[in-house]
This record gives C-alpha cells, sequence and structure tokens, in this order.
C-alpha cells in the first residue's frame, strides 16, 4: 500500500468495496500526492479536498452500513456503485455544481456552476469523488494545455514539454498518481492527443455513446466527451459509468455499451497506416510507432499496411469546427486569440461551404464503411510529433514541413474524428529521450468495445504504461 496512488481504478474500488481499504485513506494518498508534484506540474487547477474529504467520509459510512464486507457482497441495499469511494477529477470544461469551473477563459475566472453535467452526475451516482478539475486551454481550443487564469500544464516525463491538449491538464493527474480516473473531451484530438503525451490510455467514443446535452448546437458530432485513465481496464471501467441512452441527445444510443470477451487479437485483421495518407510525421514518432505492427503479429493478428484516403476530411473538420465556434462562442467579447480566430473563421463560413462539408464528409464515410469491410481495426500515430517545449504555443514545422496555423499540426487527430468511429490512444513506447508517443487504434463507428479489446491485447502484450515518470 505503499503507492496506494498508483494502483488502478478497478483495484482501488475493489479494495474499498472490501474495506480491506477506506475511501478516506484512497483521497489522502491522492491528496499527498497532488501537495507533491501538482505545483511541479500544474495538471489540477482547482483543488476540493475538504468537500472531497466529506464525500470519502460519507463513502466509508454507507459502505459499512450497506453490508458489503470481504466477500464483496453488496447489501439489501444494493450496495456501492461500480466506483464507490475513488477519485475522479474533471476536466475544466464541464460543468460542476458549486466547485469553480472556469472553462480556462479569464471570462469566467470565477464562474461557480449551480448543476453538474450529465457526465458529472453518472460519475457521482457510481459513487466517485470529485476531487477537483483538471487544466484546459481555453473553451479546449488546441491541442497544447496552456491559458491565462492558469499558465501552461508542463509534461510529467520532461519538465521542460507540452502535456499536449486539450485534456492535459487530466493526462498529466494520471501519469502522476494524482487521481486513477479523469474525464477529458475530444473532438480535434483533446483527448487523445495528451494520452499520448503522457503514457495514458484515452478513449474519444463513437458520438452518441457518452450525450452530449446543448440546448445551441445538440446535433454536433464533432466533439464527445470520454474516459481517461492508466490502463485500458480503467477506461472500459469509467466507460461504462458515463456511456448510455439520454433521450435529451437526440442522437444519443440505446444500445447498452458491454465490454467484448478478452480473447485477444489472433486472427483479426488489423490496417497499418503510418502517415493517415501522406501527413508528415516527425522521425521519432515513425520510429516508436512503426514497432506497433510487429506487436499484433505476434499476437496472431494479420497486418497490412494500407494507403489510406481520407480526402475531405480536411475541409469537413474545419468547416464544421468553425462553424461551431461561432455558434457558440460568438457572443462573447474578450477571447483569447486562438478562439477568437475560430469565431471569425466561423463567421466567415457560408451556406454553400457547409454543404460542401457534408457531401465531402458523407463520401468519406461511405468509402470508410468500405474499408471496414475489410478492416477490424485501423492503427496509425496518434500525434505526428511527440511533446514540444511547453513555452512553444504550438508546433510550427512536422519533418521540415511547415504547418500553415496552430491546427495543421494535429490532422493525424482530426481526420479521425470526422469518421464517427471510435478511437484509442494507447502507449507505443518512447523515444530516445524518453519521451512517450502512443498508438491510435481507431474501429467501426459504434465498435467501441472492439477498440478498448484491441487495446487492451497491445497493452498487455508491450506494458509501456507502466513506465512513470521520474517525479
Amino acid at each position: 500500500m505503499s503507492e496506494l496512488h498508483y494502483l488502478t481504478a478497478t483495484e482501488l474500488a475493489h479494495l474499498i468495496r472490501t474495506r480491506q481499504v477506506s475511501a478516506v485513506e484512497v483521497l489522502q494518498a491522492h491528496l499527498d500526492r497532488i501537495e507533491q508534484v501538482n505545483p511541479k506540474v500544474n495538471a489540477i487547477v482547482t483543488l476540493v479536498a475538504e468537500q472531497a474529504l466529506d464525500a470519502a467520509k460519507a463513502a466509508d459510512a454507507a459502505g459499512a452500513s450497506s453490508g458489503a464486507g470481504t466477500s464483496g457482497a453488496a447489501g439489501a441495499s444494493g450496495g456501492p456503485g461500480p466506483l464507490h469511494g475513488v477519485p475522479v477529477a474533471h476536466k475544466d470544461l464541464v460543468d460542476t455544481a458549486n466547485i469553480r469551473t472556469t472553462y480556462g477563459s479569464p471570462l469566467f475566472a470565477d464562474h461557480v456552476p449551480t448543476a453538474d453535467d450529465l457526465i458529472v452526475e453518472r460519475l457521482r451516482a457510481a459513487g466517485s469523488i470529485t476531487l477537483g478539475k483538471t487544466n484546459t486551454p481555453e473553451f479546449g481550443t488546441g491541442s497544447h494545455t496552456v491559458n491565462e487564469v492558469f499558465g501552461a500544464t508542463r509534461n510529467p516525463y520532461d519538465l521542460s514539454k507540452s502535456a499536449g491538449g486539450s485534456s492535459g491538464g487530466a493526462a498529466a493527474a494520471l501519469a502522476t498518481g494524482m487521481v486513477p480516473l479523469a474525464g477529458g473531451s475530444d473532438m480535434g484530438g483533446s483527448l487523445r492527443n495528451p494520452a499520448s503525451f503522457c503514457n495514458v490510455v484515452g478513449l474519444r467514443p463513437t458520438p452518441g455513446r457518452v450525450p452530449s446535452l446543448s440546448d445551441t448546437n445538440a446535433w454536433y458530432t464533432l466533439g464527445v466527451e470520454g474516459p481517461m485513465a492508466r490502463t485500458v481496464e480503467d477506461v472500459a471501467l469509467m466507460f461504462g459509468v458515463i456511456a448510455g441512452f439520454d433521450r435529451r441527445s437526440p442522437y444519443s444510443i440505446k444500445e447498452v455499451f458491454a465490454p467484448e470477451p478478452e480473447e485477444g487479437v489472433a486472427g483479426m485483421r488489423v490496417a497499418w497506416s503510418p502517415d493517415l495518407g501522406g501527413l508528415p510525421v516527425d522521425p521519432r514518432t515513425a520510429a516508436v510507432t512503426a514497432t506497433a505492427p510487429a506487436v499484433f503479429e505476434r499476437l496472431g493478428a494479420h497486418v497490412e499496411q494500407v494507403e489510406l484516403d481520407l480526402s475531405g476530411a480536411e475541409e469537413a473538420f474545419r468547416t464544421y469546427r468553425a462553424w461551431n465556434y461561432a455558434l457558440s462562442f460568438g457572443d462573447l467579447t474578450g477571447l483569447g486569440p486562438n478562439t477568437a480566430w475560430n469565431v471569425e473563421q466561423g463567421r466567415k463560413v457560408t451556406g454553400a461551404d457547409l454543404a460542401r462539408a457534408e457531401r465531402a464528409r458523407s463520401r468519406l464515410y461511405q468509402r470508410m464503411a468500405v474499408f471496414f469491410d475489410t478492416y477490424d481495426v485501423l492503427i496509425a500515430p496518434v500525434s505526428q510529433v511527440p511533446p514540444f517545449p511547453v513555452e512553444h504555443p504550438h508546433v510550427r514545422e512536422v519533418d521540415g514541413e511547415p504547418m500553415p496555423d496552430y491546427l495543421a499540426w494535429m490532422r493525424s487527430a482530426y481526420w479521425i474524428s470526422v469518421l464517427h468511429a471510435p478511437a484509442a490512444s494507447v502507449p507505443a513506447g518512447f523515444t530516445e529521450d524518453g519521451l512517450p508517443v502512443g498508438v491510435q487504434i481507431v474501429g467501426r463507428p459504434f465498435e467501441d468495445a472492439r477498440v478498448l479489446r484491441v487495446a487492451r491485447a497491445f497493452e498487455q502484450a508491450t506494458e509501456y504504461g507502466l513506465r512513470r515518470p521520474p517525479l
């Protein structure tokens, strides 16, 4: 128990449920870890220690009265939830009742919501204990976590580097053992990129698995919320809690999520794309991700390198993203430069632009449907570069190719966002100078369970996720 903070959520839930350890002990271990390392990485930006301690005490009392004992049997009341007593941190983009939520923007620096977002409600109902909020760029804008309210989140494997974004605070908090589970969100890689940069696991679910509730853009499918953790098993545990139908979302999926049996990947057809159809990839990243196909071959999968045709993804993503920014933030003044640029791009979008984007995305979806008739999953780099210097606002060039703006270096992630498909980032190794690199596992739309099964097999075969940062 000397490193209680590095046990998995699955292990912690079992220990608390069987009363081998108390929720208060678990929480205190994580609070101690936060005190030790958070000043170095700046991942958790709002900490609610006293509130969390009260919740942990209540969890212990409820666990004792439920009748759950060393056998894990539930009491007459139904027993504790699957995350009973397990600490969790929420991204500072989701509303948490009575807990400051800034969205990474000075405009909301003192904002305290009165109600929880749906994902927070579901995690609370499962028994989790809210520990605090994790850092994010303003309104999640960009794959580098820095804002004017809290500053930058640093990579725990190299404090001079970025933790990625926009869920960089979540990824850094997980990697350092400050929290076992964290919520993330992903429009253009905001969940997958920081998972790759910080050697943790993140799942971008099929849109609709985790319902998004909105009275302004309820039909928008590029942005999703998803689970992040240090292991695939924990990601699946959290996903089982936050996924599920809600009639307030027009494309919410009614099918109940259930993990696939852990039968490995033998016989599966795996497509390998080292560059997602011609994108520049940093040689350091390419060297690490190039080792992934051999892992799947050793596991008995049939691996084939493919030439992808993702034409149309660029136009579709940028058009819909810009339109969404104008819709969501166009009435605000005093926005930061990245958010303001996106709003301005959105104001230029015409009906003809949206029509072209819709045609491009529809054709791409049908083309990939044919592709997935042949292959069970696609594997590819998550990010085109390894973690970059934290003082750089974004990546300016990749393998000698200049990037036209702060978005372009993340095409390997946001082209996948357009596919309406589940995609996981799983640790794939390290560069020669010790920087984490992730591999992206992309599945057929609605086959989130298959993606997690493949991710789990890769994780178990490589064990890269067990390598802790030097903090």
